[in-house]
């Protein structure tokens, strides 16, 4: 009797890296955190910089960047190096996927710890869009600067698992346009968004 090809989605499944104990002991971390929505926000940054950035000593934000990049969260820059002693960092992209029924988080406390930090950032993200839409509303600030966004749609659980993979690809798509790497200017047409895609089903 033949072996079952794997069907697609399966495929895809299969190639989903979830943090190992490290990363998500890494990922707890506030000044770590920190440290790397800097990176994104900047693109790249030498220790020093990033020190006062963050009001940190900067042997202190070294220790912690090497601590990232030994993970492999950070990537070293040389060809943004002024010399050979010259360390420059910026993000690797990678997903942060904590765990699943069939791969369990590999450090449970880790992973319940990943998770409260993650839904206080994200109870954050959403009091700061509110307190701007405020403003956007009465047509105080013109920008489109954030999107606060709640409906319903019915669908089964395997349509709303397609709905979910169809938004991390669009948001794919328009990441890759940009490398995690690029240097963002402050006055310039890009802006670093925050984003959180939110849902829950009736049985939550």
């Amino acid at each position: 009797m033949g072996e079952k090809e794997p069907s697609e989605r399966e495929s895809a499944a299969a190639d989903v890296e979830y943090m190992t104990s490290a990363k998500l002991k890494a990922y707890a971390h506030p000044l770590r955190r920190q440290l790397m929505r800097v990176l994104s926000r900047e693109g790249y940054g030498r220790a020093a910089d990033l020190a006062r950035i963050v009001g940190k000593p900067a042997n202190q934000v070294s220790f912690h960047l090497r601590a990232l990049s030994e993970i492999g969260w950070l990537e070293e820059a040389p060809e943004l190096a002024r010399d050979g002693r010259d360390r420059v960092w910026r993000l690797v992209p990678s997903a942060l996927n904590v765990g699943s029924p069939e791969h369990p988080a590999e450090d449970r406390d880790a992973g319940l710890a990943v998770l409260t930090v993650f839904a206080a950032e994200q109870r954050e993200l959403l009091e700061r869009v509110s307190a701007w839409s405020a403003k956007y509303v009465t047509g105080e600030d013109p920008q489109l600067r954030g999107m606060a966004m709640a409906g319903t749609v019915r669908v089964t659980r395997e349509e709303f698992r397609e709905l979910s993979e169809r938004v991390q690809e669009a948001i794919h798509e328009f990441a890759e346009r940009r490398p995690a790497g690029m240097r963002i200017e402050p006055d310039g047409d890009v802006h670093v968004y925050d984003f959180a895609f939110l849902a829950a089903d009736e049985t939550i």
